[in-house]
């Protein structure tokens, strides 16, 4: 295991860091550990299914959609008694 050094850190991110690490309830240099360990975690993957989907069918390409203006208003509905 490496050792890390930190210096000239603001008391007030200290004092954030403790409330935090309490929160956690685990100590603040646990919490430090669990902090850099999320930092450098590879991101979620961007092959989703979403992107996957928008990927394949995106050389077939867009549709534009009229859509009529609505020309009556809507109605209530109509409840059972």
């Amino acid at each position: 295991m490496a050792t890390l050094t930190i210096r000239d850190l603001d008391e007030q991110v200290r004092d954030e860091l403790r409330v935090r690490a309490a929160r956690h309830g685990r100590s603040m240099e646990a919490e430090v550990r669990a902090i850099l360990r999320d930092a450098v975690a590879k991101p979620p993957s961007a092959d989703r299914l979403g992107t996957r989907v928008h990927q394949r069918f995106a050389a077939v390409g867009g549709m534009d959609i009229h859509v009529p203006p609505r020309v009556d208003r809507p109605r209530a509905a109509k409840l059972p008694a």
